[in-house]
């Protein structure tokens, strides 16, 4: 099994101080890492933010949670992760996404093209950035982009490369992340339809899909928890808070679902500082899931979330 890390999230828009002073208390506390989205509206930047946490920390890992593809050329994204991997001391993840967002595309002015065409650029950008990433001069040819023998500088500190992270909630981008990626995250989208994705016969299918394309790696991957159904909760009634989220998933998607589902999910961290180590323990043999990003900078939960941190992070 692989070791238990926790990760914090930045989003919205906060000040040098904020930012800095909550990275450096998250590394403190014993988080792994620190993530930031991808979106071109109501968030900054996550390159410069990530760099300024580089900055200002000694161990994080500086995870974007995951960059849209189509808002940079795999080139110039190389070059960008490459240069923050150096300058950290080889602390990136690169985490990658075919976006999803069409409004903000469509602000933009960028064409929001089907689902698959947006993977299949994503596939290519993958294989570019392992070759620019990596020590050898890279010629590529695919349907959307060109690379002539062209060889990525910076080289990064961590090699081969630095590790991929690849979410998706669906079965296509959840076996490709199991083939091309490190870190599998497996996202939990709470609408009417996707809600049902958050208990445990579901993720018993998507962890089956992610082990057999994934096949012999299996093992080495870690498998993330994206997003918690209904945010972290300290509590020592927990199905009472449980009963909560029910309430809000019904009012929002019109499923009636029992507080016990709430509780047992993989996706819920609800309960006391002991139940949520229990619960952690159980779901990394069930699924191998060793991964979670746990909250955002700022959330009162994280200091009452540390003592789980301190007693898994690593094990």
């Amino acid at each position: 099994m692989r070791p238990f890390q926790f990760l914090i999230g930045v989003r919205g828009i906060v000040d040098r101080q904020t930012l800095i002073e909550g990275a450096r208390t998250a590394e403190s506390t014993g988080y792994g890492g620190l993530t930031i989205h991808d979106h071109l509206t109501q968030q900054m930047a996550p390159i410069p933010v990530l760099t300024a946490v580089a900055m200002s920390t000694e161990r994080l890992r500086l995870v974007p949670f995951v960059l849209n593809n189509d808002l940079r050329h795999p080139a110039v994204l190389a070059q960008e992760l490459a240069t923050l991997d150096h300058l950290s001391g080889g602390r990136v993840v690169v985490g990658i996404g075919a976006g999803w967002n069409e409004l903000e595309y469509r602000a933009a002015g960028i064409p929001f093209d089907p689902p698959g065409a947006r993977i299949g650029r994503m596939e290519e950008s993958i294989a570019i950035l392992r070759g620019l990433l990596g020590s050898d001069p890279v010629t590529f040819r695919g349907r959307s982009y060109t690379i002539e023998s062209m060889e990525g500088h910076p080289k990064p500190v961590q090699r081969p490369a630095p590790p991929f992270l690849i979410g998706g909630t669906r079965e296509r981008l959840l076996r490709l992340a199991a083939r091309e990626a490190d870190i599998v995250g497996i996202d939990l989208r709470q609408d009417r339809e996707s809600l049902p994705d958050a208990f445990p016969d579901r993720m018993d299918t998507r962890v089956g899909w992610i082990r057999e394309a994934a096949g012999d790696r299996f093992g080495t991957l870690d498998l993330n928890v994206i997003r918690l159904l209904g945010g972290l909760t300290i509590t020592n009634e927990p199905l009472k808070a449980a009963a909560e989220v029910a309430r809000r998933c019904e009012a929002k998607t019109g499923l009636v679902i029992p507080p016990a589902d709430i509780f047992e999910s993989p996706f819920s961290l609800i309960g006391s500082v002991s139940d949520l180590v229990e619960k952690l323990k159980v779901t990394r043999t069930r699924w191998g899931i060793n991964s979670y990003l746990v909250g955002w900078l700022g959330d009162d939960g994280l200091a009452e979330f540390a003592p789980v941190v301190e007693q898994l992070s690593g094990t």
